[in-house]
């Protein structure tokens, strides 16, 4: 066995541009691929090691590549689906196998005299370096450097390095493709993936020379894919190379003996396609076109290419820290690995997990509207303009939705890879109808942000007319005129089937009054979809009746009919083990009393702060935050913003950094199965809405910053229409940048100002002269405290109780 795995206390740097890890912790390296996890959107590599065991968890993902599965139900019921899917892990052609003297470089034998892993977020790449001595005594170095292309959608590469220490070695390297990995089996969490055995079955396998191709089709959904894989090799005079296929593998081998000090440098070119409808003859060309395509560029035509990309990326969109190091890290990650989900994406989803591991079976849900798209609105809205057109496709199977269930217009899926239902549970899926809604805000907020009047005309109309079709379906006006939304589930999954929940009928209520303006604003189109002045004028109307409940006793909003009425978790005697609660107690339970799983009502006063006074808004914050137990990553963000907006920065300072560092520190225990990027997108909105205070909710943008004791500087950038805003914020002066365009008007503490290039704006930011008392948490569910030297937090530890999404 080995002599030592160099494992580190903490296994990640803290650098502001970059995520460093020296040595390596074999019990912990399913986190470490999910966290050097590369991706364009179209393809996904985990970070695996280059040799590709000893693994964690191994992963090659093309987006929309599953498999179907049934959903067995003890008792089945009307409308239930009758089949999942799941994300698959397609054909890996990341491995490069290395023998030294006939034995292979494995880290669990022999002596590993150092390792260091890099991913530096301005240049894209996953950098790897390691000295090893072999059990016979031969020592060797290995430099690596992966990437997926964000300029080639088709195509990743691998420029991989061996040294010589003490030659004479003889080397050989083994460059694989191969399918139908043998994978970990699951844990039993719900919220982890199926393990599918086998689901690739081989239709064609070919090797010559340097390059190799296979093509499999899944054996259920019937989803043809393709992968390449083509070679550059470097060396001494005599480099021997072989190539060799079977069905599930494809093998190009270089054979060469180093000398001391002598390397041997292998460039592996990457690419994959697969479809649903195009032939075998197809898909494969079109695999080796892009293997061309890419050998054509060069290895340092794609590093170039990759570096131009960022470049530009991180002048236009960059979010900046002062006095929190740690946190300028986590936020800079956050943004990189939320690129990465969305800039090739075009016309598929994005996953709760984007392309970095199964989580979630690869299902999209509610996440990518409510969280990740209103990042991308403002550094890469032609990301939004792709997930919205792929949500637009699905269209036929939601209408189909609506229809079984006897509603009118569009239901959207809970979770879904293609477009189809894959919920197996009703009241945590279907019934949290409030989807809907969240993609038309979307819309609206993309539209806005860009005047892409094409799109709104073609894509967006449609979508908001078929959600407000089944609003008002779905509602209904009761005895005196209200309008009424019943058996819905929000964003608290720990609240189903309740009747008027505060935030669904807020977001219909927009969706509603969205649709009608649109229609109004696209008359032709709008009459091509059927809508009539009288169809428009009923979603005004509900709209305008649309029924808030409001708790006159408490002064505050129940999140539903009755919440407020319900018996009060038992906090109190919860051991910390027991969470997150879903693990551990009936949903029923969980049902009928106060416990908040996500923030619900908070969330509501964020995305619809013009339905609340600020007296409701800090009266309603205080009375959630001792109810919410925070048991989803995609709370924190919100308490952040609304903390910061009731005056009680330090607090949301504290969510703030408990969103950034989700998966950097791994504080839900599942970063194994992929990054939670909705919780990363949140991080963003938290500095961005919360200290930034970002309120898009008309044409014109308006701010009302404000900074925690903890950071000295918040400086970001941000793209709408023509322009480029540049806000920078100091615990004294707020300063309006306008980078590109003409004049841009925006408000500053409700005041209107006029910003114009070449002449920024400066205005006081505002200080929190009394600040109310922090609100309370349930016992054991407080945020770890971010008040420490220089940034660093202190040594509470934080709970460890946060699920994913």
């Amino acid at each position: 066995m080995s002599q030592g795995r160099l494992i580190p206390a903490d296994p990640f740097d803290v650098d502001p541009w970059g995520v460093i890890e020296h040595g390596l912790d074999l019990s912990a390296q399913a986190r470490s691929e999910s966290v050097f996890a590369l991706s364009n959107g179209h393809i996904g590599l985990r970070g695996n090691l280059d040799e590709g065991e000893p693994h964690g968890l191994p992963g090659t993902y093309l987006n929309g590549v599953f498999e179907l599965r049934p959903l067995p139900y003890a008792e089945s019921g009307y409308g239930y689906p009758e089949s999942g899917q799941s994300v698959i892990n397609i054909t890996n052609g990341k491995i490069i196998r290395l023998l030294v003297d006939d034995e292979p470089f494995d880290l669990r034998y022999g002596e590993l005299r150092s390792h260091q892993r890099s991913l530096d977020f301005r240049e894209g790449m996953l950098r790897r370096s390691a000295e090893w001595t072999s059990p016979a005594g031969r020592t060797i170095r290995v430099e690596s450097r992966r990437l997926v292309s964000l300029t080639q959608r088709a195509v990743a590469a691998v420029e991989y390095q061996v040294e010589a220490v003490d030659g004479p070695v003889r080397i050989v390297l083994q460059s694989e493709l191969v399918a139908n990995e043998q994978l970990p089996g699951g844990d039993g969490d719900p919220r982890a993936a199926a393990v599918l055995e086998a689901p690739l079955m081989a239709e064609l396998r070919h090797a010559d020379g340097t390059k190799a191709v296979l093509v499999h089709r899944t054996r259920y959904s019937g989803l043809r894919v393709a992968a390449g894989i083509d070679h550059l090799i470097e060396g001494p005079e005599r480099v021997d190379i072989t190539a060799e296929s079977s069905e599930d593998q494809g093998r190009i081998s270089a054979t060469t003996v180093l000398e001391a000090g002598q390397k041997v440098r292998l460039v592996k070119f990457m690419a994959y396609g697969w479809s649903a409808t195009r032939s075998l003859p197809a898909v494969r060309d079109q695999v080796e076109a892009a293997l061309t395509a890419a050998r054509y560029t060069g290895w340092e035509g794609l590093v170039a290419e990759q570096k131009e990309f960022l470049t530009g990326f991180w002048a236009d969109s960059d979010i900046e820290i002062d006095g929190d190091v740690e946190l300028q890290q986590a936020v800079r990650f956050a943004l990189f690995h939320v690129l990465q989900a969305g800039a090739r994406s075009e016309e598929r989803a994005i996953p709760a997990k984007g392309l970095t591991g199964p989580g979630y079976d690869g299902h999209s849900f509610w996440d990518t509207e409510a969280f990740v798209l209103p990042v991308l609105t403002y550094c890469m809205p032609s990301a939004v303009n792709q997930a919205l057109r792929w949500r637009h496709t699905t269209l036929p199977m939601a209408r189909d939705r609506a229809a079984q269930l006897g509603l009118a217009g569009a239901v959207f899926p809970w979770r879904t890879i293609r477009g189809e239902e894959c919920s197996g549970y009703w009241p945590a899926g279907t019934a949290a109808f409030h989807i809907g809604a969240d993609i038309a805000r979307a819309v609206v907020r993309y539209v806005r942000s860009t005047n892409d009047l094409e799109f709104e005309r073609t894509i967006g109309l449609e979508l908001l007319v078929e959600t407000a079709r089944m609003w008002r379906s779905l509602g209904h006006h009761d005895a005196v005129g209200r309008f009424r939304i019943e058996g819905v589930t929000g964003p608290d999954e720990y609240s189903a089937i309740a009747d008027n929940n505060v935030f669904t009928n807020l977001m219909a209520q927009s969706n509603l009054r969205s649709a009608a303006e649109c229609a109004t604003r696209n008359q032709m189109e709008a009459a091509a979809l059927g809508v009539d002045t009288e169809e428009a004028a009923a979603w005004r109307d509900a709209a305008d009746k649309m029924y808030i409940p409001y708790d006159e006793t408490l002064g505050i909003h129940p999140q539903a009919d009755g919440f407020t009425d319900h018996q009060l978790w038992d906090f109190e005697n919860t051991p910390p083990e027991k969470y997150p609660l879903l693990l551990h107690y009936p949903y029923f339970d969980l049902y009928r009393k106060q416990v908040v799983k996500q923030a619900d009502l908070v969330l509501a006063m964020q995305v619809r702060g013009d339905a609340f006074t600020d007296e409701q808004k800090a009266r309603n914050f205080a009375y959630y935050e001792r109810l919410t137990v925070r048991d989803s990553s995609l709370s924190a963000c919100t308490q952040a913003v609304m903390a910061a907006e009731v005056g009680q920065l330090d607090l949301a300072y504290d969510y703030t950094a408990e969103a950034a560092l989700m998966d950097l520190r791994d504080l839900g225990g599942n970063t194994r199965d992929g990054l939670h990027m909705a919780s990363l997108a949140g991080a963003c909105i938290a500095l961005v809405a919360g200290f930034g205070g970002l309120r898009d909710h008309t044409d014109s943008l308006s701010f009302r910053p404000r900074l925690p004791s903890g950071l000295r500087r918040l400086s970001f950038s941000m793209g709408i229409r023509e322009h480029l805003l540049r806000v920078d914020i100091t615990h004294e002066t707020t300063t309006y940048t306008l980078r590109r365009g003409g004049a841009l008007p925006l408000s500053h503490e409700g005041e209107p100002l006029r910003v114009e290039r070449g002449r920024p704006v400066s205005r006081p930011t505002p200080v929190v002269e009394s600040p109310p008392e922090r609100a309370v948490q349930p016992p054991g569910r407080e945020p770890a405290r971010r008040h420490g030297q220089a940034g660093v937090a202190q040594q509470n530890p934080t709970p460890d109780h946060l699920a994913a999404e």
